[in-house]
């Protein structure tokens, strides 16, 4: 077996490609892995092995079409994490996001289906769905995007939905909430705070905190993403949830009692424009069809990714200081 991974160098999909090589997926022992990535800020090369035998790094842009047309052939299925994913970029330049998210999945699903690979997973986000006030998302839900990222998200989407209605492709959409774990960015929340903390500097909380979000370790999505793969049916939506909501102050909270910090160290920022204020979905359907159930604990898994920002300085400050913002 042959899996192409875009985006295998970023933070889930090299989560996925580690466990990939790990023979952690059955029906995928010992599968050869090509991983395509463009290495931008938020892609590492140090995030997978320097050298594996079942490993092939391609430093590249799914924008490419002569590249994708060279490299695809031979490849038993494709999962596609390649996207720009961070919403204070694209508020303030969306062009990039368009460019990657929407053009580059038109561009590698075309190449996808004239190389002849028969099975695909689009990676997406819950943000897609925009903000819900009560009850939670099903995949039957209408698309309300409410910031460039989302909208070229679901722009994405809805790409992905047209090449299984036109051409038959045999392709699945997922859908997560909120990652975290070892090797994210340190733009994001968790990862940024955590790494602030342990440099002892304060951390930016937008507005009151009271923004809530539903919380999935990366591990847990990963083996979402596999079960997609394997069993998923082709033109569906599947939603991967961890049924972890908190509210961004909430998880301020918790990692200061981590780090053993006070109050203190909380400096609240200006909100960020169209700031969804809260995210739940309903993961149902992955669950009831293909057997899915989060197996990491919040709690537990906040803390050993506290412990792997704090055990690993040198990996975040290369990441951190190429970029720093706020985030929440």
């Amino acid at each position: 077996m042959k899996i192409l991974v875009t985006g295998g160098a970023g933070f889930i999909g090299s989560n996925f490609v580690r466990n990939l090589l790990a023979n952690t997926y059955t029906g995928w022992e010992n599968a050869q892995v090509t991983v395509l990535d463009k290495l931008t800020y938020a892609g590492n090369r140090s995030n997978l092995p320097a050298a594996h035998p079942r490993l092939e790094f391609v430093r590249g842009d799914i924008c490419d079409a002569p590249l994708l047309r060279e490299l695809l052939p031979g490849h038993d299925a494709v999962v596609h994490f390649a996207a720009e994913s961070h919403v204070d970029r694209s508020l303030a330049d969306a062009g990039e996001f368009y460019r990657t998210n929407v053009l580059g999945t038109q561009t590698l699903l075309h190449a996808v289906l004239d190389s002849g690979v028969q099975r695909v997973v689009h990676v997406s986000t819950d943000e897609v769905y925009g903000s819900v006030d009560e009850g939670s998302w099903t995949e039957d839900c209408p698309l309300l995007p409410n910031s460039p990222y989302a909208a070229s998200k679901a722009c994405s989407d809805l790409v992905a939905r047209t090449y299984w209605t036109t051409h038959r492709l045999n392709l699945s959409v997922t859908r997560c909430s909120n990652n975290y774990g070892p090797y994210q960015h340190p733009e994001k929340l968790i990862p940024l705070f955590v790494t602030n903390l342990l440099e002892g500097k304060q951390v930016p909380l937008y507005g009151d905190g009271r923004n809530i979000r539903e919380w999935l370790h990366v591990d847990d999505h990963c083996r979402g993403i596999h079960l997609v793969l394997d069993h998923g049916r082709p033109g569906e939506i599947y939603n991967i949830g961890g049924g972890n909501d908190r509210t961004n102050r909430a998880i301020t909270e918790h990692l200061l009692e981590l780090t053993g910090l006070g109050q203190e160290m909380i400096r609240h920022v200006a909100d960020r424009e169209a700031h969804d204020l809260r995210y739940a979905i309903d993961d149902s359907k992955i669950r009831e069809e293909l057997g899915y159930a989060p197996l990491t604990g919040f709690e537990d898994g906040l803390a050993a990714t506290a412990k792997w920002y704090r055990d690993n300085p040198g990996w975040w400050k290369s990441a951190k200081y190429q970029t720093e913002s706020a985030a929440g």
